[in-house]
């Protein structure tokens, strides 16, 4: 891969940091910066399904 990573400031509440703590823990994946990263991957992989992550309206932290 050999792409260069950039700090970026991201807004998380907390259920969403712990989220990814878990998944982070579950899946022996080093850090929660890495487990984003693992998300956003999957999202670019999926071209078919950007409509139905970023369209649909999920309230789960309203």
């Amino acid at each position: 891969m050999g792409m260069d990573k950039q700090m970026i400031e991201v807004e998380l509440k907390a259920p969403q940091i712990e989220y990814l703590e878990e998944m982070a823990k579950k899946y022996a994946i080093s850090d929660i910066g890495k487990a984003l990263r693992c998300l956003v991957d999957h999202a670019r992989s999926e071209p078919d399904q950007e409509r139905f992550l970023f369209e649909v309206i999920r309230c789960i932290n309203c």
